[in-house]
């Protein structure tokens, strides 16, 4: 089972980022299940979602609390909140931001994962070209599908359409694909650093 925790704040579509991961998942033949853990419901108040993948009936139904990757949309919560707790050395880190581990405070990290698995990706700068509103979850997904190899970038396409439609979901695809790219030329950089 892989396991996925979502940060964010209230307002910026973690709950539905959780929900549009698994149905990508489930376009893949996978069965999966997303949940929210809401504290203080209100707009910009920190909110946790999650969601489990596997390939087997899941029964679990408690929060995650080992995740396999963890997801961050909104990086001012990195010293706010333990982000990382319970996060395996084998596990991702993708971070909404145009700034690297280091810039972020963050980069002790690199001593427990590899490095193409503490990624970032300007989600909602993509996202706001794409849909004039700073909404990151679409985008961190495209990104995750290139960081993970998870999910393919059609199954997010196919979990966008499921969610939104006309022009809105066709800017958050715009979104997710860009993220994509994004992340695809990010790892094939470290690639090319490590053969050096």
């Amino acid at each position: 089972m892989f396991q996925v925790r979502i940060h964010g704040r209230g307002g910026q579509g973690v709950v539905t980022g959780a929900e549009m991961l698994s149905i990508a998942a489930f376009e893949q033949g996978r069965h999966a299940q997303a949940f929210p853990s809401f504290g203080s419901e209100r707009t910009g108040a920190p909110v946790v979602a999650f969601c489990r993948i596997s390939e087997r009936e899941i029964r679990l139904r408690e929060p995650v609390m080992a995740p396999d990757a963890v997801i961050i949309q909104d990086p001012t919560l990195l010293h706010q909140v333990d982000l990382f707790q319970g996060l395996g050395a084998d596990g991702y880190v993708l971070v909404n931001s145009r700034r690297n581990a280091d810039e972020l405070g963050i980069g002790e990290l690199r001593q427990r994962l590899r490095r193409e698995r503490l990624l970032h990706v300007p989600a909602s700068e993509i996202a706001k070209q794409h849909l004039g509103r700073p909404l990151p979850n679409a985008a961190l997904l495209g990104g995750f599908a290139a960081m993970s190899g998870l999910i393919t970038l059609e199954a997010v396409v196919h979990a966008i359409r499921d969610k939104f439609s006309g022009p809105v979901a066709e800017g958050n695809i715009a979104a997710a694909r860009e993220a994509f790219a994004y992340v695809l030329r990010e790892t094939e950089e470290i690639a090319n650093a490590s053969a050096d």
